[in-house]
């Protein structure tokens, strides 16, 4: 089935995530055969002082769960942990 066909609604993360006003961090697999893995770098790339790419190495688009790494990033994000310093938005 056409992926437009599933698809219903336009989410243009390109122009909206300059206006996201706290850390973001994009967890992507690497091997995503939904949305290329590319489509993560160039959106990193708009905000490069407030985004930080995470990716999964041999993750795909619904299997991120499996992967040890993905927990182990998450749990570094959500305890303050995670390598990135984002004094743009300190208050």
């Amino acid at each position: 089935m056409p992926i437009s066909i599933l698809l219903r609604f336009s989410i243009r993360t390109d122009i909206w995530i300059r206006y996201v006003r706290c850390p973001i961090y994009i967890i992507h697999g690497t091997k995503d055969w939904l949305i290329p893995f590319s489509s993560s770098v160039r959106l990193q790339g708009l905000v490069p002082l407030a985004a930080r790419l995470v990716p999964i190495y041999g993750g795909g688009h619904n299997n991120l769960p499996s992967f040890q790494e993905y927990h182990q990033k998450l749990e570094e994000i959500l305890k303050g942990r995670f390598d990135l310093v984002f004094d743009k938005y300190e208050s």
